[in-house]
């Protein structure tokens, strides 16, 4: 896949885990960004996207926020 997927996430963010088990089960390698601990791709993230809440998913140029399993189907192409 050339999409793979990056979440800035947190590990108590009910909908980032949501999010990766989305993944899991669809079998799609990402890249996962613990922005709880990572300041600095915090601030990327809100630079990025200019939001403060998480998940915040990048999919090749797409972003989306939050859990939404019909748009992360469709920019997977699933």
């Amino acid at each position: 896949m050339d999409k793979k997927p990056i979440i800035y996430s947190t590990p108590t963010c009910h909908f980032c885990q949501l999010t990766k088990e989305f993944f899991k089960e669809k079998n799609i390698e990402y890249t996962d960004y613990n922005v709880a601990e990572d300041a600095d791709r915090r601030q990327e993230m809100i630079d990025k996207s200019g939001q403060m809440g998480v998940p915040v998913i990048f999919i090749g140029d797409e972003m989306t926020v939050g859990f939404d399993k019909d748009k992360l189907t469709e920019l997977l192409g699933l």
